[in-house]
């Protein structure tokens, strides 16, 4: 059955003049097709419907185009991952859920394709020779390093190329070699985790392994659009996490926490605490996320398994009582990064090993989104709101 719409039938549809559905078509926001031997153009009904419904979410016009680059309506469709009602769902399955069981290689396959191949069964790619130039440099410095690396490199662009991504991103994030080991295990070897520090690690990469359209992930998916490679576009996934306001957050939060830690008694924390984040926005230091307003699921779930871990870690009991007590002087609750941050205090990583994770775990529906943006074709190229001054003859 042919659904496709005449123009009056589309434009009818959407609310518009048949002028305005014509520039549709010709700024790219509407296919048309070709009736036969007829010179009229017909347009598919479900694109129509599409564009129907976007233009409802927008249907305020201007600023709201404006709020929506900045945690507003959705600017790009997926089929990834989505946060509804206070929860971080993987293609519909719950992420605290999968926490419990999954390993991040497990999560990746869910991102990828629903679990449909087991793609870790290869063996451990070879090491760059140029990430051995650098052996001073931070994690994350290691890591886009041997993404620019692998950028000229033979790498296929096809999502089996995704273990050995993630496995050289963390041996540069680790300074080891590429191994096929669980990925929370090769964290766990190199920080000497025990067996509950390990199983935290493993949920913790699940639980971060995507969360819809970040800053970090919209920049792959621009990069990924333009038809560069893979890790060309997971690199710049780790140049936007590399900012205070993105992958920052632990090191702030942990910031606050040694603060605290080292104040007197628990007047002089709190103080310390208060003095903390009235120079720095609790969001990017461990507090609060528009995307969920009655707290974040991952460092409610990553918090309440430190919770259970006091007996075996009494410091964990001091720096979960900072965490409490900078809650209820900000009136807000924790989030992800304030959750890694006190991992990384509690079991002595080394600093920095909170967005070392952050960004293994998030390479993971990196590579997801830079597929779907791949598969769809569609170059990412936003229009600019000129507010500047008007032309002059």
């Amino acid at each position: 059955m042919n659904n496709d719409l005449s123009a009056l039938d589309a434009a009818r549809l959407l609310g518009v003049s048949l002028p305005t559905l014509y520039s549709y078509v010709s700024r790219g926001l509407l296919a048309s097709v070709s009736n036969g031997a007829s010179r009229r153009k017909r347009y598919p009904q479900e694109d129509v419907l599409r564009l129907a419904a976007r233009k409802n979410d927008a249907k305020r016009g201007g600023q709201t185009a404006v709020a929506a680059m900045h945690w507003g309506l959705p600017v790009l469709e997926t089929r990834i991952s989505h946060i509804l009602d206070g929860r971080l769902l993987y293609r519909g399955h719950d992420a605290t859920a999968l926490a419990q069981h999954a390993t991040l290689e497990a999560a990746a396959g869910l991102l990828w394709d629903d679990g449909a191949n087991e793609y870790f069964r290869q063996d451990a790619p070879a090491l760059p020779p140029g990430l051995a130039s650098a052996p001073d440099a931070p994690p994350l410095a290691r890591a886009m390093l041997v993404m620019a690396v692998l950028t000229t490199a033979d790498m296929p662009h096809a999502l089996e190329s995704g273990p050995a991504v993630m496995r050289l991103l963390a041996a540069a994030l680790l300074q080891t070699a590429p191994s096929a080991l669980p990925l929370h295990r090769q964290l766990a070897q190199a920080w000497n985790a025990d067996a509950n520090q390990t199983a935290l690690l493993r949920a913790a990469l699940v639980l971060l392994a995507d969360h819809e359209l970040n800053a970090s992930t919209f920049a792959v998916r621009c990069v990924a659009s333009t038809g560069a490679s893979l890790p060309a576009a997971l690199g710049a996934g780790l140049a936007a996490m590399s900012g205070v306001k993105h992958g920052g957050g632990s090191a702030a939060a942990r910031c606050m926490l040694t603060q605290a830690l080292a104040a007197p008694d628990a007047k002089d924390a709190k103080a310390a605490i208060g003095k903390y984040y009235a120079a720095i926005a609790p969001a990017f230091a461990g507090f609060g996320h528009p995307l969920y307003p009655h707290g974040d699921p991952r460092a409610a779930y990553l918090l309440a398994r430190l919770a259970a871990m006091t007996h075996e870690y009494p410091q964990l009991s001091a720096i979960l009582a900072a965490c409490a007590t900078a809650g209820d002087l900000l009136e807000v609750k924790p989030n992800a990064d304030l959750a890694l941050a006190a991992m990384e205090l509690a079991f002595d990583w080394p600093e920095g090993a909170g967005i070392s994770v952050f960004a293994l775990a998030r390479s993971a529906g990196w590579i997801a989104h830079a597929f779907e943006q791949a598969d769809s074709a569609a170059l990412i190229r936003p229009r600019a709101r000129y507010i500047g001054r008007p032309p002059r003859d």
